[in-house]
């Protein structure tokens, strides 16, 4: 569609005679063209020059559509040969200039429209330039190994577009922000220092070629102090001492720069490569609310700069850097991304009106916030254009006398200009307060009034690690009053607060911590309730303190997803990890949050202990299935491929029966199939038996070994055949012969719990086929009932306790009522793996009575409920005296208890029932 017929809109002719004059130039073509073109050179002394200038080319411009147009005058500069660019730059930067402008002033175009042409023109001036002139260092023979078709990727250099031009976001007048690198690994150590002097050269002289003024004009000015220490290093500098320098020494406000930067001109391959490298970097694991306070300062001190300080006022304000202006706006968005971004991809888009929007899209900010802070920044961003098409400068400060101020209202279109200044002041204040709230610092409360045992407490804390640095200290200083107040809600105060003390005392650092809570006072919240009820967790809180992002993330206290959204999850992790060991350590980051959501949601009652024994055993059900696939890839690198069908990790015990609490190991058993081959195919070939032996070694590793996110799980493999003597992975055959001929009775009742939980899914089949042909097979054996009282009485003997309040071990308590339940399932040819279904299949077969199967029902559930939530509390023995009034409050909570007299009682009571039913059915 030609451009006239798109026109929407037009510029008041603020000088009408320069307008008339222009319009006469055009009589020729369309009423609502030439009423543009009178208003656009009334306003614009500038884009009035430009019309007249390049008249003949508009005249063909505007009788196609403006992005024709544009296309056009880019296929016309691709093939340009070095000594003809500068020059048909300046004439392309010219018209694209003029289309853009009347595009913009017309209304053909969108805002996001003209910043992309803009950005897309500087794309292909930076890359025309850096190809050329590389291209000429290669055909001096300065650049070492080089050949002529280098020139085409600028031999490994590459020009990053950072800021506005990294985003697609030009305004009309930018300068353009440029990093220069070169990948140092194309050359040896000689060649690349000899490549770096051609690459500086190149880089100096195609920052002169865009900026230098001439005759024809300038195509950008060219700014290339965002690279790392600008004033100590070269122009261009190599890839590897960029990345080290961001190690090293990287700052927030370079952290931000990058959520924009994109490879412009150059290689743009290895510019791409170099900014996945600098990922961890630029996008942080875990929730980085400290970048709040780091463009609070930031912000401050351009404001001190600049002096913008003072009342608003619209002349003379600055639309890019004064209150309510587009800084802030862009400062607000980033920082959000900077905070979230690295544990979500979603949130990393460069543009400020798409982030704003990606951010609302996952509730970090509300839809209101992002739709009003969106709609003033393209507003901003109009006004910013104009000001610089008046002259072409470089300015966002508003004019400060009455005519240059009608003057811009009326390249918006708007011939009240004191109506429209007053609608642009309501605009910034607004900003200015939507922004302002979420970057300046809460103000302290006054301290309350605290005992002299609570106040002996808190001045201990200054001698803490995390409260080693003098960031730390002052934001804590803000908060310790809040923190205080709030553990004096609690029901125990100096209880609770002996707890937070040891938490604090537990915290490696604490500026990200404290900045968190800082900007999320229901954290606060959720760690009084921890601390004033659970010990153990708000000791790994303390070890573990990144779990709390878990808690922003905005579904954390939803209903349980289940398997299958858990399995997704843990996918996209692994996806996102670069190698074997950085997936195994994500798993552990992974399975740390949802176990730390499962306490927190047993803590607060959302779920009961039967639900958070479930969910436990999905976590563990989840890390296994997903790094099991990572193991094996793994060790197939050397070894090869698993030899046969491969082999199934079986799950055993409470995983196996689905049922773990906050504390428990894995007990795992891996069984494989050779299928006859007798070595494996791979770089260093081994015999099948040492293959699975070694592979299951290194499952074993993936799970229990330390990392920087600590362990995954225990590992236990005793109930393998043999226990401790027999090999760590077992051959099928072995396994069917040992359990039919061998196998001691407490081996079947363990198989009753055996679940196969990955590998293959035939053998997975004939696995569970053969445990359920050898419960068919033993479950008849007379042995079953006399083994069991047997291993009762060496259990008692073995591992007698005199705590009253033991749950597992000892007549009628869980231990007890398991191994009872597994010997019904094993006499029973029942599949049932789970207590109370295996209680049930025992009274279906006659075993049991069904009223002694409600009197271990009950009393299971009583014990489970005791045992889970104590293993919550307290990693070490149960002892109702250490656990604090907060701790026994949540286990009467979970028994349903009046007092810990009357839950002693009914532990007394239900264990003895239990014992008397499983003594008369075992004795009997």
């Amino acid at each position: 569609m030609k451009f006239a017929s798109r026109l929407t809109r037009s510029p008041l002719p603020f000088d009408r005679d320069r307008g008339a004059e222009i319009a006469t130039l055009f009589d020729d073509q369309p009423p609502e063209l030439r009423t543009l073109l009178a208003g656009t050179a009334g306003c614009s002394p500038y884009l009035g020059g430009l019309i007249v200038r390049e008249q003949d080319w508009l005249r063909a411009a505007v009788d196609q559509s403006p992005e024709a147009a544009f296309a056009r005058e880019m296929d016309r500069l691709r093939p340009l040969e070095l000594g003809e660019l500068a020059v048909e730059l300046r004439r392309a930067k010219r018209r694209v200039a003029l289309l853009a402008g009347l595009a913009d002033l017309g209304g053909v175009w969108r805002l996001e429209d003209v910043t992309r042409a803009l950005s897309d023109f500087a794309d292909l001036a930076v890359d025309l330039a850096a190809t050329r002139l590389v291209g000429d260092e290669i055909r001096r023979g300065k650049i070492p190994g080089a050949q002529p078709e280098d020139a085409e990727t600028a031999c490994g250099m590459v020009a990053l577009a950072m800021g506005k031009m990294g985003a697609g976001e030009l305004n009309y007048s930018s300068d353009i922000d440029l990093i220069c690198l070169f990948d140092q690994s194309r050359f040896d150590a000689d060649g690349a220092m000899e490549a770096r002097v051609a690459f500086v050269r190149a880089t100096r002289k195609m920052a002169q070629m865009l900026s230098d003024i001439t005759d024809e004009g300038y195509v950008f000015r060219t700014d290339l102090r965002l690279r790392p220490d600008a004033a100590a290093t070269p122009v261009c500098m190599s890839m590897a001492s960029a990345e080290l320098y961001y190690e090293a020494e990287g700052r927030t406000w370079e952290r931000a720069a990058y959520i924009k930067a994109r490879p412009a001109g150059g290689d743009i391959a290895a510019g791409a490569a170099f900014l996945e490298r600098l990922r961890p970097f630029v996008w942080r694991r875990h929730l980085d609310f400290a970048a709040i306070e780091d463009a609070y300062d930031m912000r401050l001190k351009i404001r001190d700069h600049k002096g913008l300080n003072g009342p608003l006022k619209v002349p003379g304000h600055n639309i890019k850097l004064g209150p309510g202006g587009i800084r802030e706006i862009e400062f607000f968005t980033q920082t959000r991304q900077l905070i979230a971004g690295g544990r979500d991809p979603d949130l990393r888009d460069p543009t400020t009106v798409g982030g704003l929007a990606a951010l609302a899209q996952k509730g970090w900010i509300p839809d209101d916030v992002s739709t009003s802070l969106a709609e003033h920044y393209r507003a901003h961003r109009e006004i910013e254009h104009r000001l610089q098409m008046v002259n072409d400068t470089q300015t966002q400060s508003l004019p400060t006398q009455s005519e240059g101020l009608a003057r811009i209202a009326a390249m918006m279109g708007e011939a009240d200009a004191t109506g429209w200044a007053d609608a642009l002041k309501a605009r910034l204040t607004e900003v200015e307060t939507l922004t302002g709230a979420f970057f300046a610092p809460n103000p302290a409360q006054p301290r309350p009034q605290i005992s002299p045992e609570a106040q002996a407490i808190v001045d201990r804390w200054t001698s803490y690690a995390c409260l080693k640095s003098d960031r730390a200290r002052v934001i804590f200083a803000r908060l310790e009053p809040d923190i205080l107040q709030r553990f004096q809600r609690a029901a125990h105060f100096e209880e609770a607060l002996t707890q937070f003390d040891g938490f604090l005392r537990g915290l490696p650092a604490g500026v990200q911590l404290f900045s968190l809570f800082e900007a999320n006072p229901q954290l606060i919240d959720l760690i009084v309730d921890i601390c004033a009820t659970s010990p153990a967790l708000a000791a790994h809180l303390s070890q573990n303190s990144a779990v709390l992002d878990a808690v922003l993330g905005g579904s954390f206290f939803a209903v349980w997803p289940g398997s299958a959204a858990l399995a997704e999850t843990l996918e996209e992790v692994l996806d996102a990890a670069d190698d074997y060991e950085a997936k195994l350590d994500a798993t552990r980051g992974w399975a740390r949050e949802w176990r730390f959501r499962i306490g927190v949601h047993h803590l607060r009652g959302l779920i009961d202990a039967a639900e958070a024994g479930k969910y436990y055993a999905e976590v563990a059900n989840v890390a296994v299935r997903g790094l099991w696939p990572c193991v094996t890839q793994e060790f197939a690198l050397k070894y090869g491929p698993m030899p046969g069908r491969g082999a199934c990790v079986l799950a055993m015990g409470s995983l196996g029966a689905q049922q773990l609490n906050a504390g428990s190991d894995l007990d795992l058993l891996v069984i494989y199939d050779p299928q006859g081959q007798e070595y494996s195919e791979g770089r260093k070939s081994l015999a099948s038996r040492s293959y699975y032996a070694r592979l299951t070694q290194a499952l074993i590793t993936a799970i229990s070994a330390q990392m920087p996110q600590g362990r995954l799980y225990e590992v236990d493999m005793r109930l393998r055949p043999s226990g401790r003597q027999g090999p760590v992975a077992t051959a099928i055959t072995s396994f069917e012969s040992y359990q039919m001929e061998e196998a001691w009775t407490w081996e079947h009742l363990a198989l009753t719990r055996a679940r196969p939980l990955a590998g293959p899914a035939e053998l997975a089949d004939d696995i569970e086929a053969l445990r359920r042909d050898v419960l068919a097979t033993r479950g008849g054996d007379a042995r079953v009932l006399p083994d069991l009282a047997d291993m009762r009485a060496r259990i008692f003997t073995a591992k007698a306790t005199d705590n009253r309040w033991e749950t597992k071990i000892g007549p009628g308590r869980l231990q007890d009522i398991e191994l009872f339940a597994q010997s019904l399932a094993l006499r029973a040819n029942s599949g049932a793996r789970a207590v109370s279904a295996q209680l049930q299949a025992g009274a279906r077969a006659g075993l049991i009575e069904k009223p002694d199967v409600d009197v271990l029902a009950s009393a299971y559930r009583f014990l489970w409920r005791l045992h889970a939530g104590g293993r919550l509390l307290t990693e070490k023995t149960l002892d109702m005296e250490q656990i604090g009034e907060g701790g026994r409050a949540f286990l009467l909570r979970e028994t349903d208890q009046p007092d810990i007299a009357a839950q002693q009682i009914r532990l007394e009571q239900l264990t003895g029932q239990a014992a008397a039913v499983i003594a008369r059915a075992v004795e009997g």
